[in-house]
């Protein structure tokens, strides 16, 4: 339903509040399958195509286009516009009265206040994980890194930024708690646009995966206090480092 990955449905706002188009900056979208609940699956392909976006890259704003995304869809504007107010709701877009729909570039202190609220969930779903995942579960998580053995993840940064993506996600998943993992995923959309933003600054992507091999060791000895207390920790050092460096959040 959605190409992720190919950026094309907002338009950016020049300087004087002018909605233009921005190559590279509108995620593209297909029509929507089936007349059934519309709505929804507006919702998800919007989602999807934010989630996907690098909306830290640079400063401008990015317009979300109403008219354009229903004839990209191939319905009406209704569905999209609905789509377009859940979204605001669970902060993603934000409406801008006479000027249009926008997506939300988090400051530097909500995207600590996220990454905080994340470490929370996440190093509970670690303790959860050393007391009820099968050695198989856990072993997927080791199975995840093979490619980046032996130094090689600065030679597959891009392939890596998604495995680093997957792995929080699977954390989570594998808690085998519902409400945690319903808390979680809205958070998660936020974190997984920090996450690939910051990943290749500094020595962040080494520093992860060493991170990540302490964490699945602790899992594999179900050792809940150490892996719960990496897991922290690991997020944290993510807050730490937006804090210090992430002055394009300012």
């Amino acid at each position: 339903m959605l190409a992720a990955s190919s950026p094309s449905i907002a338009r950016r706002s020049d300087r004087t509040g002018t909605s233009v188009d921005t190559p590279g900056r509108r995620p593209a979208v297909d029509p929507l399958a089936a007349p059934q609940n519309f709505k929804r699956q507006a919702y998800v392909a919007l989602k999807n195509a934010i989630a996907a976006m690098d909306i830290y890259r640079g400063r401008a704003e990015i317009r979300l286009d109403e008219r354009r995304l229903a004839q990209e869809f191939g319905v009406s504007r209704t569905p999209v516009r609905e789509a377009m107010a859940q979204l605001e709701r669970e902060g993603f877009v934000r409406s801008v009265p006479r000027r249009g729909v926008y997506v939300v570039r988090k400051t530097r202190q909500e995207a600590i206040d996220l990454i905080t609220a994340w470490a929370a969930l996440e190093s509970m779903a670690a303790r959860l994980i050393t007391q009820q995942a099968s050695d198989d579960e856990i072993a997927g998580l080791r199975r995840m890194f093979a490619t980046f053995e032996d130094g090689r993840v600065r030679a597959h940064l891009d392939e890596y930024s998604e495995i680093n993506i997957e792995f929080h996600q699977a954390i989570i998943r594998m808690s085998g708690n519902t409400a945690l993992i319903d808390l979680a995923e809205n958070l998660f959309t936020h974190m997984r646009m920090i996450r690939r933003k910051t990943i290749g600054e500094m020595d962040r992507a080494d520093r992860s995966i060493r991170d990540h091999m302490q964490i699945i060791e602790a899992l594999e000895s179900r050792d809940t206090v150490r892996a719960e207390t990496l897991v922290r920790d690991h997020a944290l050092g993510l807050a730490e480092h937006v804090a210090k460096y992430a002055d394009y959040l300012d």
